[in-house]
């Protein structure tokens, strides 16, 4: 893995929070904000965390709460692919019986169905972030979503710009798991099309949240010696793989890269092909998420269907206050206690 693959690991700092406090290793710790048995309670659990994309939804959360006077349990899987872990971890919310409110950014569409289901037959308002499920919107849940019609149709301009209108583009890391990225490739392919026809989508390959396997899928790409200009990088799995592939095989031919939701930092002094990030507002998801649930519980009107645009990230405003406010994950507001049950 690369250097800028290894993730920040939020989980070390939790074991040694265990240690020093005492708590036996099998249990579990989980940061709930300080308040009495009667302060609105609400789950947020992400895909993973550790992360930036992720770790932004906390701050985000904690931002609302913090005005709602709600508390924030945070939890989530070690790994975006761990569907189990996900779905483990709504279970026990819904079942203990002590949340008001549910946040969930879904690993996988078919199988988060019946969890969030059945946090819904509870009557806890339930918001899903980032990417939607194949359930109507409407009494308790509501979605707060990555516009990803638009993110492809600004990654496809980005293409365009790099290329003049003309070139090859490959397109990596499909994934059918995840309905946002399958919108992205979706669209990215039909504004090429309709506002581009001299730029080619020559390559199209399928992706994963396995970063070995996404760099052995771009490791048989080079291999291949593409005739491709941009390539466009829809998960931060893909984007990590390729660099790698990138740095063991140094192709002969140089192309640009446009990626999607990169995990940390992105890394333009160390690479020089990465032109752009197009970033998913999860901050923003995540302030907006907790408040449309204390709207809920108030008996408030809320919208059934909320979409926050993406941002591009470039070189040139990688250091402007409005993107480093939006990758910012210091969540640490000085209202933080432990527990080690649900």
């Amino acid at each position: 893995m690369t250097r800028y693959g290894q993730r920040r690991r939020l989980r070390g700092w939790t074991a040694v929070c265990l240690v020093c406090l005492g708590v036996t290793a099998g249990a579990t710790i989980f940061a709930i904000s300080c308040g009495s048995s009667a302060q609105e309670l609400i789950a947020v659990i992400p895909e993973t965390d550790g992360m930036m994309l992720w770790d932004t939804v906390h701050t985000g959360a904690e931002k609302a709460a913090s005005h709602t006077g709600s508390a924030i349990y945070w939890n989530a899987p070690m790994r975006e692919d761990d569907v189990a872990a996900q779905v483990r971890l709504i279970d026990q919310v819904v079942s203990s019986k002590r949340y008001q409110g549910l946040v969930v950014a879904p690993t996988q569409v078919l199988s988060l169905l019946s969890p969030v289901r059945r946090a819904l037959s509870q009557d806890i308002p339930t918001v899903i972030i980032d990417t939607p499920l194949s359930l109507p919107a409407g009494g308790k849940l509501s979605y707060i979503l990555n516009d990803e019609e638009a993110g492809a149709r600004l990654a496809a301009d980005r293409v365009a710009r790099l290329l003049k209108g003309r070139g090859n583009v490959a397109l990596l890391g499909i994934n059918p798991d995840i309905l946002g990225v399958t919108t992205r490739a979706r669209v990215f392919e039909q504004a090429l099309a309709a506002h581009y026809p001299d730029i080619h989508l020559v390559e199209k390959r399928m992706g994963s949240f396995n970063i070995l396997r996404e760099r052995q899928v771009a490791e048989e790409f080079l291999a291949s010696d593409p005739d491709v200009d941009v390539c466009v990088a829809l998960l931060w799995t893909t984007l990590d793989g390729l660099f790698s592939a990138i740095d063991s095989m140094h192709p002969r031919r140089p192309f640009k890269i446009v990626a999607f939701d990169i995990a940390a930092d992105p890394p333009f002094t160390q690479r020089e092909n990465l032109d752009c990030i197009i970033q998913a507002d999860t901050k923003e998801m995540g302030r907006r998420a907790v408040e449309l649930i204390h709207a809920m519980r108030l008996g408030q009107p809320v919208p059934a269907e909320v979409l926050i645009e993406p941002r591009v990230i470039t070189r040139d405003n990688l250091s402007s206050p409005e993107i480093r406010q939006m990758m910012s994950f210091d969540w640490s507001l000085g209202r933080w206690s432990w527990s080690s049950t649900p």
